[in-house]
């Protein structure tokens, strides 16, 4: 409630006068003469809530209640007048005090509005779609051989691992991923060919702006180890002029695997992704 200055200043006792004359049945006039408040306004506040006398009321009062509930359902004066058959001065006087509703759309944004219901409605409907084919491929797949895991795991360590180089002759195992299912894959793939855990060395790669505590922490968990087998961080220098996507809470960064003395293993990976090049290869 707003401050009242001068001889309004003790507000509650003049609504406790204002309350009790209401109740013996006077007019608002009547009580406006009797405590000489000469302010509409505050002669609604006085009485804010209090019923008027049957006898003070007038065919209009309807009407004026009427509108004040209209109002109150986002209503214009037009709208108002239109329904009532009343005077727009008469409805200003009723409902000045509401608050006033939302400015109305103009065709072109109820037009775009509509669009944008059945966009989503449609993206409601290929979403389900989408869960619907995901859940069958799932149920299609069920639990993998080794055999199976041994050709996915060479499959997807060749598209994604790091691969040896005529001109850089490095043959040892090192995988990169920024997806927890993958890296659970890879290492799974790992555990099948009988690699102990002690012989993989983590190392999270992240922007310099991240949580990298954190992200450790994660990765340490997906992978089911200690954050202490986990070598220092590799970090990437933040560019501000660089608008990314993955930031917040839910960027961990990259997990990196190695797989210390692995030249052999190596050689096994490649040697079985070109045999999977050429048993797939029907002129074989």
């Amino acid at each position: 409630m707003t401050s009242i200055h001068g001889k309004y200043a003790d507000f509650e006792g003049l609504r406790e006068q204002a309350i009790a004359l209401r109740r013996e049945g006077l007019s608002r006039r009547q009580i406006r003469d009797r405590l000489f408040v000469d302010n509409n306004d505050i002669l609604n506040r006085l009485l804010e809530g209090e019923p008027s006398p049957e006898w003070t009321k007038r065919p209009k009062d309807d009407l004026r209640e009427k509108a004040r509930e209209l109002r109150l359902k986002g209503m214009t004066y037009d709208q108002i007048q239109v329904e009532l058959g009343c005077s727009k001065s008469s409805i200003s006087l009723w409902v000045r005090d509401l608050p006033k509703p939302p400015p109305r759309r103009t065709p072109a944004e109820q037009a775009k509005l509509a669009s944008r219901k059945r966009w989503d409605h449609e993206l409601a409907i290929r979403d389900a779609e989408r869960q619907k084919t995901k859940q069958q491929a799932f149920d299609q797949i069920g639990r993998l051989s080794d055999r199976e895991l041994l050709i996915a795991g060479v499959t997807l360590y060749w598209a994604e691992g790091g691969k040896d180089k005529a001109y850089d002759r490095r043959e040892s195992l090192k995988f990169i991923n920024s997806d927890p299912n993958v890296i659970k894959l890879y290492l799974q793939w790992l555990d099948l060919l009988r690699v102990p855990r002690e012989r993989l060395p983590f190392a999270v790669s992240i922007h310099e702006s991240a949580d990298v505590p954190a992200a450790e922490r994660f990765w340490a968990e997906i992978a089911n180890v200690s954050p202490e087998a986990f070598r220092k961080s590799m970090l990437k220098r933040h560019s501000p002029k660089t608008i990314r996507k993955n930031t917040g809470e839910t960027y961990r960064g990259c997990l990196a695997v190695y797989v210390t003395q692995s030249a052999d293993l190596y050689r096994r990976v490649e040697g079985a992704w070109y045999g999977i090049v050429l048993g797939a290869d029907p002129a074989t």
